[in-house]
């Protein structure tokens, strides 16, 4: 039985691993730290509004015990000069692990950055860059253990739609297609990503970059 802490749950990807967690048996709470309330009720689910996430120590106590954290926050690149982005993705990354590190040293962290995130951390595409140093970090914190998430496509389910206008005009297109789509194994769904999530606990992967193939096979060992 696990108790688990998501972050970036008002989101596509957020809010999919928390809805299949709402659902396993395994996971006995589902910890949400948001800036705004989902207004979501359900007995496994707890929340915590946070308005600055640089200010999370202040939630110290009430983060203590948990077997996991899955961490789908995130924004798009676009229109933000490097230092931003790098302020709102590394630095507030390493505030979580740093902090769930010293009190949950045994949980497994799952971040989640993207498909062609760069490992090096020295390519010439920014968002690329600071993904993988973001990436770099988690992995090499010293967790239980860790995991780097790299969704490609992903279409959405269960209702859930991207906070990205553009995505949704995109899958309005698409969706005639869902049904031959989600069975190529370069195409994950909001709800293998989150099976694969709860699977990462106790899988014990190998293999630390997970692309939507790795995604999908992580999931399917849950069936």
């Amino acid at each position: 039985m696990y108790k688990v802490i998501i972050t970036g749950s008002t989101g596509m990807v957020g809010k999919g691993v928390l809805l299949e967690c709402l659902d396993d048996a395994s996971i006995t709470e589902a910890l949400v730290i948001n800036r705004s309330s989902l207004q979501m009720k359900h007995p496994k689910l707890k929340e915590l509004l946070l308005k600055d996430f640089t200010q999370l120590e202040s939630l110290k106590e009430q983060l203590k015990g948990y077997d996991a954290c899955f961490y789908c926050m995130g924004v798009s690149s676009i229109g933000m000069n490097e230092a931003k982005f790098t302020a709102i993705t590394y630095d507030i990354t390493v505030i979580f692990a740093d902090i769930l590190h010293e009190l949950n040293p045994n949980m497994v962290f799952n971040y989640v950055s993207g498909t062609g995130t760069d490992s090096t951390a020295t390519g010439r595409v920014m968002w690329a860059r600071v993904k993988g140093k973001t990436e770099n970090y988690v992995l090499n914190k010293g967790f239980k253990d860790a995991y780097a998430f790299r969704p490609g496509m992903i279409i959405p389910e269960r209702g859930i739609k991207s906070s990205t206008g553009w995505y949704n005009a995109v899958y309005v297109v698409l969706r005639p297609f869902f049904g031959l789509l989600k069975k190529m194994k370069s195409i994950t769904t909001t709800s293998k990503i989150g099976q694969a999530m709860i699977a990462s606990i106790t899988a014990d992967q190998l293999k630390k970059h997970l692309e939507n193939k790795d995604i999908n096979a992580l999931a399917e060992s849950r069936a």
